[in-house]
């Protein structure tokens, strides 16, 4: 038997062990045809029994394929980002494929050295969520590639999959004004994020069906964190002009950030004012009060990006654009209006 200690098993010690030579070995732990069900039997458990793995990086020289796949994201700490991972990592393991992740933190030189990062790593195809207009880095890297999120409808001639923004939109203010709430303020992103774009578009389409002024909407913007959320939401009911009963922030992380605000002007969410998030990510069920929130499939744009990247592996010529339904999360942060109206909620804040 093979000491371990000394030394990892190689190929030339598990055909020895099994009595069989290199190329039945190698022809059984590949799963080829060509192998009597005896030899593959004693070649599998002699592996088994001593810890052989197989050396990918010689095989792939070897095939040209590594099986491995990239990822690029914009931010590995939003919880909805790491769901994606986690739907794309599932996939790809099902498909016997392993998964690197990486995040751009939504700068468009860092995404372009991940994916020559990927390229010189001989991955077999990518799932992008591309954080600039220009399309050179996505151009030259010359493997199949799908993109997913809001930014993928920049890039028409690309596969994709993603969230039906429109229809989440609109979910999450026909939900709103089921409770009354016609005129919710808003908490944007960047103005240089599509899906800021996406997501006024509906507002103001939704206003416009139901003689609503758009511009009598109090907006404000900022990242999508927490910290940022929590500065816009103060700034919002910092405008003694427009008294706030009611919020609709573009993402969960801005909207957790706008109950902390609240609690820091002794507001009640959602006595004194409602707030409603967009994303639908698991730290949501535990704010206080529980987020009500419109939720993205993250999951399964993970787990369906990876079945696209294989069929556009398979028929390049072909384009699909696959948009997922989103869903209302009913939990405890939204309340209906009474019948008096809204009410002007007055704040001091320090200078």
């Amino acid at each position: 038997m093979i000491d371990r200690k000394k030394r990892s098993p190689t190929i030339m010690d598990v055909a020895a062990a099994a009595g069989v030579s290199k190329s039945t070995a190698a022809r059984a732990l590949s799963s080829a045809p060509n192998v009597a069900e005896g030899s593959r039997r004693r070649v599998l458990e002699v592996a088994l029994a001593t810890g052989y793995e197989t050396n990918h990086l010689a095989r792939s020289l070897r095939s040209g394929k590594t099986g491995m796949i990239g990822l690029v994201i914009p931010d590995i700490a939003n919880p909805f980002w790491a769901e994606v991972a986690r739907g794309a990592q599932d996939e790809a393991s099902r498909c016997g494929a392993s998964l690197l992740v990486f995040s751009s933190d939504w700068n468009p030189d860092r995404e372009a050295a991940h994916l020559r990062a990927l390229r010189q790593a001989r991955v077999e195809g990518a799932i992008v969520n591309p954080v600039d207009d220009g399309s050179a880095s996505l151009d030259n890297f010359g493997l199949p590639v799908v993109l997913i999120g809001s930014s993928a409808e920049r890039f028409p001639d690309q596969s994709s999959v993603g969230s039906d923004i429109a229809q989440g939109v609109a979910l999450g203010l026909d939900h709103l004004a089921s409770l009354g709430h016609h005129r919710p303020a808003l908490l944007l992103g960047p103005r240089n994020r599509l899906a800021r774009a996406r997501f006024v578009r509906v507002v103001h389409d939704h206003c416009i069906s139901r003689d609503i002024d758009p511009a009598t909407l109090p907006v404000e913007e900022g990242g999508y964190t927490v910290d940022e959320g929590r500065l816009a939401m103060g700034r919002l009911l910092a405008k003694q002009d427009q008294p706030v009963r009611s919020v609709f922030a573009a993402n969960d992380l801005m909207a957790i950030g706008a109950i902390l605000a609240l609690r820091d002007a002794g507001l009640r969410c959602p006595e004194d004012v409602s707030v409603l998030g967009f994303d639908g990510i698991p730290a949501g069920a535990y704010a206080d009060p529980g987020l009500t929130t419109v939720g993205k499939p993250a999951r399964a744009i993970g787990t369906e990006g990876i079945k696209l990247l294989t069929k556009s592996g398979a028929e390049t010529a072909v384009q699909r654009h696959t948009f997922l339904d989103c869903a209302l999360i009913e939990r405890g942060s939204l309340a209906g209006l009474d019948d008096t109206g809204p009410r002007r909620v007055r704040v001091s804040h320090a200078a």
